[in-house]
């Protein structure tokens, strides 16, 4: 009798661990088959953005494509409007959506010639509008992470609101 108990033990616990194989091998094919989003979880996506974008200027690439998040896209679209990169368009369908930024250059230098990031995620840094200074004495540009949004220094001094003060680029 306790032959047929170890028997039954013996053949659940293989269940189990094919059951736990197959959840992994499941998980390590969808890794594979999207391996854009393997490395995203606890990052900040801006942070990974601005790096392609300098990175890619610096070899003369025409466009760069960066993986789709609202805050990439809210910082892409400040970046065009200010003329730090041509433009910024959403392209793909969820889960593969990307953000296609068109970079500038000027004289073949690409406009963009340096970035300082303020908020880190080991230490973040958040200014009340008093605060707020320009960036190279106005020849930068600040990015804040507001309630109203992400905005400029600038525009969030005129709408007297603080925030995350997450980078400046000049």
């Amino acid at each position: 009798m306790s032959g047929v108990v170890s028997v039954a033990v013996a053949s659940t616990a293989t269940c189990a661990i094919l059951a736990f194989a197959e959840f992994v091998s499941a998980n390590w094919r969808r890794a594979e088959k999207f391996r854009e989003f393997v490395n995203l979880l606890g990052k900040h996506m801006y942070l990974d953005m601005l790096a392609q974008i300098k990175n890619a200027q610096a070899v003369k690439k025409e466009r760069v494509k960066v993986v789709y998040t609202n805050l990439d896209f809210a910082v892409a679209e400040l970046l065009a409007k200010h003329n730090f990169v041509e433009s910024a368009a959403k392209k793909g369908r969820m889960p593969k959506r990307v953000i296609e930024i068109k970079l500038r250059y000027q004289d073949g230098h690409g406009v963009i010639n340096g970035v300082r990031i303020v908020s880190k995620p080991s230490r973040r840094v958040y200014v009340g509008y008093q605060d707020l200074k320009p960036v190279r004495q106005g020849f930068g540009l600040g990015v804040i992470s507001t309630p109203k949004g992400i905005l400029t220094t600038m525009e969030a001094r005129k709408g007297k609101v603080g925030g995350q003060l997450l980078f400046e680029i000049w």
